[in-house]
């Protein structure tokens, strides 16, 4: 199998690396996401002009029709660059989940929309007391009526449009409602990673269901493709801690000699790189099982606990071979190591995944040797 990226996929990577680095540097970063809004309306647009939003829609719907690979680069370059624009939480998530269950006529609508910036959207499932992977999924829908309170709405600050779980007569479906709608309140709150996200209460709010059925296995497989990009997301950021920390090791001095001369933190460093290669080839593991079609969960956790164990030995090994300057606000490997950290408690920890992946070791055939 080709592990390299194709002419087509490396373009589309540089592009979005030049449209974002151009834009962030760490005091444009901090100026950015102290606003209101939290993120840059410019960047968007740009990110739209070039097709980036509806990457992975259907070309009829306003998309480009591209797979796995292609968002998971855009999610690397995301991670690397900090940029805190919601393409996961405001198009990628909620337009997976529409165009998995709503009619033609709502699915062009609303990934249109998505594709051009125009509509912001957000995906509201978890509920008070929920721990991955479960979901109790209080919430109610009767009569196209949603009562219930959603918590941990990713962007859900600034969405025009909610995609919410709620509990109907034949299980879990999916219904689509107007974020200002009469009956839904929203409070908004923000993240040590400098994200936004919203606590939203429904009340009688109307909504309109999205396909019929149960709804299950599609909010699994989205969560499957979550996984996978926030998997890359982090690739990218630990990319840049580690290169940050290189750099550093390179030109700090102590004792009249740079650091890099320093046998145990040139070992310290080399630990770093070999954590990333490996939380990387199980990131592009993931991909390339869902570029196959398939939505294993077991292969989402295998590779989300991997960048858990990698993320956290990189940001703290990042932290402390910076010293002091590390932990500063002004300086930017600290803000890698919390968006790191806010990655890896995202839908499950280490120790989720490590409990998920041991229930599921019944499901294997006994390997024997001789």
């Amino acid at each position: 199998m080709d592990f390299e990226l194709s002419d087509e996929q490396t373009m589309l990577r540089d592009t979005v690396r030049e449209v974002l680095t151009r834009k962030y540097d760490v005091e444009t970063l901090r100026a950015v996401t102290d606003t209101e809004l939290g993120w840059d309306k410019g960047v968007w647009k740009s990110l739209a002009d070039i097709g980036i939003l509806g990457l992975t829609f259907p070309e009829d719907d306003g998309g480009m029709g591209a797979g796995p690979v292609e968002f998971t680069s855009v999610m690397t370059e995301i991670g690397r660059s900090l940029a805190p624009e919601p393409y996961l939480d405001s198009a990628l998530v909620p337009g997976s989940l529409v165009g998995a269950t709503a009619d033609d006529a709502t699915r062009a609508e609303i990934l249109g929309g998505l594709a051009s910036g125009e509509i912001l959207a957000a995906f509201a499932h978890l509920e008070a007391g929920d721990r991955w992977p479960g979901a109790k999924v209080a919430t109610t829908a009767t009569d196209d009526k949603l009562n219930g309170t959603k918590v941990l709405v990713g962007h859900g600050d600034c969405a025009d449009k909610l995609v919410v779980s709620a509990r109907t007569d034949d299980g879990v479906g999916l219904f689509l409602t107007d974020a200002n709608a009469d009956g839904v309140t929203r409070t908004p709150y923000r993240t040590h990673d400098r994200r936004r996200g919203a606590q939203i209460e429904f009340s009688d709010a109307a909504a309109t269901r999205l396909g019929s059925g149960d709804a299950s296995e599609v909010i699994a497989n989205a969560e499957v493709g979550i996984q996978t990009a926030l998997c890359a997301e982090a690739v990218g950021a630990m990319e840049r801690a580690l290169d940050l920390t290189v750099d550093y090791l390179k030109t700090r001095k102590q004792f009249g000699v740079t650091l890099s001369q320093f046998q145990t933190l040139t070992q310290r460093a080399a630990d770093m790189y070999t954590q990333l290669e490996l939380a990387r080839s199980m990131s592009l593991y993931a991909t390339t099982a869902l570029a196959d079609g398939g939505c294993d969960p077991i292969i989402a956790s295998r590779a989300k606990l991997q960048i858990c164990r990698s993320g956290r030995l990189i940001g703290q090994e990042a932290i402390q071979m910076h010293g002091g300057i590390g932990m500063t606000a002004e300086y930017p490997v600290g803000h890698y190591v919390s968006r790191l950290t806010a990655i890896s408690h995202t839908l499950g920890d280490a120790q989720d995944h490590v409990a998920k992946i041991a229930a599921s070791i019944n499901d294997w055939d006994m390997i024997t040797v001789g």
